[in-house]
């Protein structure tokens, strides 16, 4: 049987939480997984260099992905890509599962960012915000994977992808 792994990548404000826990209600028979909380699990006084952290972080969706898919799930994931896409496809493939991966980069105008940011009260995050979103619509590999947010409603936008059966990467 085929699974499904919907990637919804994109800078902070842009709605990855709001779209993705949409999506995995949305789907039949699915799990959320937010790299944000694995990120998080981290404590302590002494933390790893970002570098370190991040290829932990992409280990344990990659391990957490495969679990689940192997259990007969599909898979919404949360997190921002930046080089991961590849290794992470390659750790699929391991699988032998039959999986359509779903790649969306969210992507917003950046006075939308700016204000949603802003309403939320985390204008601490703007900068970072800003800079991602260039980073991300940057990237040539990218850019067949850029959805807009900019004045769609949520609701539409989770149609829009859970509806949507293409193979999306690479």
């Amino acid at each position: 049987m085929t699974r499904n792994v919907y990637i919804i990548s994109g800078p902070c404000g842009v709605g990855k939480s709001t779209i993705t826990k949409g999506l995995a209600c949305k789907l039949k028979k699915a799990v959320l997984i937010e790299g944000d909380l694995i990120s998080a699990m981290f404590v302590g006084e002494e933390q790893p260099a970002w570098e370190e952290k991040l290829s932990i972080v992409w280990q344990n969706l990659s391990s957490l992905t495969k679990n689940f898919l192997l259990n007969g799930y599909d898979v919404v994931i949360d997190y921002v890509v930046e080089d991961e896409l590849e290794w992470f496809c390659k750790e699929l493939d391991k699988t032998g599962l039959d999986i359509i991966l779903h790649y969306y980069v969210l992507r917003a105008d950046p006075e939308v960012l700016v204000e949603r940011i802003t309403r939320r009260g985390d204008t601490e995050m703007i900068p970072r915000s800003l800079e991602l979103l260039h980073q991300l619509e940057s990237k040539k590999e990218n850019v067949p994977h850029l959805y807009d947010t900019t004045n769609k409603n949520p609701n539409a936008i989770i149609n829009e992808i859970a509806g949507n059966t293409t193979y999306f990467y690479p």
